[in-house]
């Protein structure tokens, strides 16, 4: 299992860039093979590892995850190309469909038959991102054009919870980017639906890329309640609520991985034996106790 860690947005000296630059430069410097950007509100993901990333140590950087309703597929496979150029190779472009909530509510798109939507998305965005010519009419998206963009033949996860989704992940995509999943519902969920998918479809097998809330301490109850204060938006939106379900979890808190260093890999390994590829650390508590542990997990 491969260990990377999410970014934070905090800025450094006023500039966000820089920030991350150094973030991504302490992840290379402690032996994780990947730095990961959500894409909310804030900074554009893919602008900004690209723009901290050119100035950083090699390491591999990912979206966790761009939503798609808002970019046509041909846009963000040329945007996502552009960077995966710039940064020598060394983009991978998490995608995912967000929540009704916010597609209908903040950007006023339809959220009707969002499998659909995704199924024709990829339909367009993989050839493209592969070089290829796409002439695409489905019920919602079309596109009739060729990218000339350098940097072709980048890995795509899809963020997929659900059966169909995940199944679709592992026929057409490299793998899935998962939040708020825990390692039952992994494997007995996630791992076998994606595998089989990928060996039906004749693909090598999928990465399965878990990020969870991390915390090493002695006070683990304090840590779950932490938690719980700042991801409690997670454990209402519908997708994750269900793997939250699925898990037995009550609460965001729950399917942390939090406890002294011991207990921390513990659940660590108990991840990998779930079927994770590579764990991407968001530590929430603890940092530094937490990225120590990690360190020393990553260089082992």
């Amino acid at each position: 299992m491969r260990y990377g860690i999410l970014l934070s947005e905090s800025a450094k000296d006023g500039d966000p860039i820089t920030g991350l630059r150094d973030q991504i430069a302490g992840a290379a410097e402690r032996g994780f093979t990947s730095a990961w950007l959500s894409n909310i509100f804030g900074l554009d993901a893919i602008t900004a590892l690209t723009a901290a990333g050119v100035q950083a140590p090699p390491l591999e950087l990912g979206t966790a995850v761009v939503p798609t309703y808002p970019r046509h597929p041909a846009v963000l496979a040329q945007q996502a190309m552009t960077a995966n150029a710039a940064l020598g190779g060394r983009f991978t472009l998490g995608i995912g469909l967000s929540h009704q909530v916010v597609i209908e509510g903040v950007y006023g798109y339809s959220f009707e038959r969002p499998g659909r939507h995704m199924k024709e998305y990829l339909d367009i965005l993989l050839p493209l991102s592969r070089g290829e010519q796409v002439s695409y009419q489905g019920e919602t998206l079309k596109a009739e054009l060729k990218l000339g963009t350098p940097g072709a033949g980048l890995p795509v996860l899809v963020a997929a919870l659900g059966p169909r989704m995940l199944k679709l992940a592992g026929t057409v995509a490299d793998g899935t980017v998962l939040w708020m999943t825990g390692p039952k519902t992994i494997a007995e969920h996630i791992a076998p639906t994606i595998r089989a998918a990928a060996a039906e479809a004749g693909r090598p097998e999928p990465r399965i890329v878990c990020s969870l809330p991390i915390s090493v301490t002695d006070d683990p109850e304090g840590a779950v309640a932490r938690a719980n204060e700042i991801f409690s938006v997670y454990g209402t939106l519908p997708s994750y609520r269900a793997m939250l379900d699925r898990e037995g979890a009550a609460t965001p808190g729950d399917v942390a991985v939090v406890g002294d260093e011991d207990t921390v890999l513990a659940r660590l390994d108990q991840l990998r034996q779930a079927g994770v590829t590579d764990f991407v650390a968001s530590p929430f508590a603890g940092r530094q106790r937490t990225l120590d542990l990690l360190t020393g997990a990553a260089k082992s």
